[in-house]
């Protein structure tokens, strides 16, 4: 489980952030697989996560262990290029994984409640009841949120499941998110934070300022 205190690296740039986070996601894959058979790893958008998991598909990790869940995904059409999972099986093209193995938020289910229901028990089928992730990549927004949890809106207070749709909209779009406690009872969290207008947030992030949305998780 994720336990303080934090440690951090400062690369030069993104495409280092984005090569040393494969590295790292890599060796826990190895770790994970080694004690457990099984790695469960849980990955965010954006576009420096992208060039991280090009740069996994290259990296000694052991394929046929690994399953690959997102942690949030805007609600819109199959391929649609706000997806999170257009890029996730983009950048993965490379890697020797099954369809089976990319799990998939239904955000094309209809009712959003059904939807983060059913997620939520895929991450059970998988990773036990509570469900455990092995690693949880976030990033973390210049307003400080991170997954879908976005300042202002309800999702924050949901407690009582892993999965959950936004109450409202973020950049035009209702999300299925994680919510706290799944991201608490992950192994590890690995944070991939790029860009100058985070600085702020950054700072709060380690500070575990919990007025915003990243720093109430667990660290």
């Amino acid at each position: 489980m994720p336990d303080g205190p934090m440690q951090v690296e400062i690369l030069p740039d993104a495409d280092a952030v984005a090569a040393r986070a494969a590295q790292v996601i890599a060796a826990a894959a190895r770790a994970a697989v080694a004690a457990r058979g099984r790695f469960a790893l849980a990955v965010s958008g954006g576009h420096t996560p992208w060039v991280m998991l090009r740069r996994l598909a290259a990296e000694d990790v052991p394929w046929p262990g690994v399953e690959v869940f997102q942690v949030d995904e805007r609600i819109a059409p199959d391929g649609d290029a706000e997806r999170n999972l257009t890029h996730l099986r983009e950048s993965l093209r490379a890697a020797p994984l099954s369809a089976a193995q990319v799990h998939a938020m239904p955000v094309d289910d209809a009712d959003a409640a059904l939807a983060a229901r059913r997620y939520a028990a895929q991450l059970r089928d998988v990773c036990g009841s509570p469900p455990v992730l092995d690693l949880v990549h976030l990033g973390l927004g210049p307003d400080g949120h991170t997954a879908s949890l976005v300042p202002g809106d309800a999702v924050l207070s949901v407690y009582a499941v892993d999965v959950a749709p936004t109450a409202g909209k973020y950049q035009n779009r209702r999300r299925l998110t994680f919510t706290y406690p799944i991201l608490d009872r992950a192994r590890q969290i690995l944070w991939v934070v790029t860009g100058a207008e985070k600085v702020d947030a950054l700072r709060r992030l380690r500070a575990a300022d919990a007025s915003i949305p990243g720093g109430r998780v667990r660290q």
